[in-house]
């Protein structure tokens, strides 16, 4: 191997480093121990870190102490928990992201106007139950995929609405929106969706390295759906591709008969766990070529609660 091709932008996302830096502002403000309501976002890496630094996750509002605070994901939470927690009084921090929270105020004005809702999403992640949860039961219908839409049944008149987890594939969302307007021609909704402008990026990033990669390495844990994304986009390019927490997950026996490797990494993985990888490759392979390749630069920021401004 003489190449190794870094994928810019990667890793974190303006909503990861809001939510991160929410739960560290919140621990010097009130002091540990601060509970997080599931994780502050999917990566080990940065959830057992914040352990150490006195963090409790909890998976429901139940195993937070009274006047405790506790802060939300960034995936957001369903109107059921805002209320659980308004009931018992609790410190709220929401460091939901700002793009979530847009799809959640779609999901209500679509509503309110009368609209049946669509979501394009993976069932079980914790970004689509919260948006499940921001409507009466019944309300919203859960697509993943095509084939979904053909078991989808409302009468003429109905007036009907999509919407779209922010973490999902470009090319697969497209054509899903494609099938649903076929089906439904006056459906409504964004023309690519929701995705993220983080989610877009950098699945841009990685398809451009795949055309000049040998194999593709992609740091961010299992559970985080942006960088499942990633790893998939790559197999699809016809390249081995391979989705690694940490360096720790490397397989030597994937670098036989490989000359160059594209390396990127999911929005909630932080930049500590590519330069791993990076060292890893300069210690096992000698005079490799560094080249970082930069499809485009990210400068969106989001602001903290107020609470927590300086």
């Amino acid at each position: 191997m003489n190449k190794l091709l870094l994928a810019t932008p990667r890793g974190f996302c303006a909503g990861v480093d809001r939510a991160i830096h929410i739960v560290e502002k919140a621990l010097e403000k009130y002091g540990a121990p601060i509970y997080v309501r599931h994780e502050i976002v999917h990566n080990q890496f940065v959830v057992n870190k914040l352990k150490k630094m006195g963090v409790v996750f909890v998976d429901e509002l139940s195993e937070v102490p009274d006047d405790a605070t506790v802060i939300f994901s960034a995936h957001g939470v369903s109107e059921q928990v805002y209320q659980e927690a308004f009931d018992r009084k609790l410190k709220v921090l929401d460091a939901t992201c700002p793009l979530v929270k847009k799809v959640h105020s779609s999901a209500k004005r679509h509503y309110e106007n009368g609209r049946h809702v669509i979501l394009i999403g993976h069932s079980g992640h914790a970004e689509v139950e919260g948006t499940l949860g921001q409507l009466p039961e019944g309300a919203i219908s859960l697509i993943r995929n095509q084939k979904d839409i053909e078991k989808l049944d409302f009468k003429d008149d109905q007036s009907l609405a999509y919407i779209t987890q922010t973490t999902l594939s470009v090319a697969e969302t497209a054509h899903i929106i494609k099938a649903l307007k076929e089906k439904f021609p006056k459906i409504v909704g964004p023309a690519a969706g929701d995705l993220c402008y983080a989610t877009g990026n950098r699945q841009k990033a990685v398809a451009e390295l795949s055309k000049e990669v040998d194999l593709l390495l992609v740091v961010g844990s299992p559970n985080s759906s942006n960088s499942s994304r990633l790893r998939e986009l790559g197999t699809e390019k016809g390249i081995p591709s391979y989705l690694i927490d940490s360096v720790e997950d490397i397989n030597p026996t994937w670098f036989v008969g490989v000359k160059s490797v594209g390396l990127s990494s999911g929005a909630s993985a932080p930049e500590v766990l590519v330069q791993e990888v990076v060292e890893w490759i300069k210690d096992h392979f000698s005079n490799v070529e560094l080249e970082n390749r930069v499809t485009l630069v990210e400068n969106t920021k989001f602001n903290l609660p107020i609470e927590l401004q300086d």
